[in-house]
């Protein structure tokens, strides 16, 4: 029996493959001439878009071309996503840091960010009192935490799925499993400037991506591939629209 829990799934169909695909994307998006020297303004755009498409998948009411004042905005679910989206904005911020040394603490903070407008304060930031909700994450801080040596877009997808499905909050849990996933990117050194957007490619596949986390929930080999395979081009996806960015500043 492996000592990694996560070392089967690099063996799943077209796992490896697409794993492969979203590093070499984001790679290419690292290496554009407008993301080595100006990718805190690259990297700021990325975050609002993750935070608007997040938002939408959510049950907010945006619309990801909408113009809006984002210092103003009414829209809890996205205010709460825009919080999370700039906590991490840029990669080497305090929240990441967090995450490397104390994945639990840095999940609760994630959803006293999220969940803010929408629960009350004494909610925030503490787990559902289930009996399986805290073993899970205790476990899967452990994963996050270096207890495996899987590619970083699977620990990703996998951290995303798990939260997901175990909705350890209550509130905003969609928010911050979106949040999480883009925290291994950044922290693992796979998309370290935060500035692909993955949940761009989720929301236009809204349907897709609802039947897939339903899928990893089962924990079948089919589905828990497909999920993962549906993350990976997610990253992959989230690197063209990073390069999109980029492009836009050296029109």
């Amino acid at each position: 029996m492996t000592s990694d829990p996560l070392a089967p799934l690099a063996a799943l169909p077209g796992v490896a493959a697409a794993s492969d695909q979203a590093r070499e994307a984001l790679g290419r998006a690292h290496r554009h001439r407008a993301n080595l020297r100006r990718w805190p303004v690259t990297a700021a755009e990325a975050a609002l878009r993750a935070a608007r498409a997040s938002a939408v998948l959510d049950g907010g009411g945006l619309k990801l071309d909408e113009q809006l004042d984002v210092s103003a905005t009414s829209d809890p679910i996205f205010a709460g996503a825009l919080r999370v989206a700039q906590a991490l904005e840029g990669g080497e911020t305090t929240l990441v840091g967090v995450w490397q040394r104390a994945p639990l603490q840095a999940l609760a903070r994630l959803h006293m960010l999220a969940a803010a407008d929408q629960v009350d304060e004494n909610r925030l930031g503490r787990p559902r009192a289930e009996p399986d909700v805290g073993p899970r994450l205790e476990l899967l801080g452990q994963i996050v935490a270096g207890g495996s040596a899987a590619p970083a877009p699977v620990i990703a997808a996998v951290a995303h799925g798990e939260l997901l499905t175990l909705a350890p909050f209550g509130s905003a849990d969609g928010v911050v499993a979106r949040a999480v996933a883009r925290l291994v990117t950044i922290a693992s050194g796979l998309d370290p400037h935060g500035l692909g957007v993955p949940e761009v490619s989720w929301m236009r596949r809204a349907g897709d991506y609802r039947e897939a986390a339903l899928g990893f929930a089962a924990g079948t080999p089919d589905g828990v591939a497909r999920w993962l395979v549906l993350c990976c081009r997610a990253l992959r996806d989230g690197a063209q629209e990073a390069m999109s960015i980029a492009e836009s500043l050296t029109e």
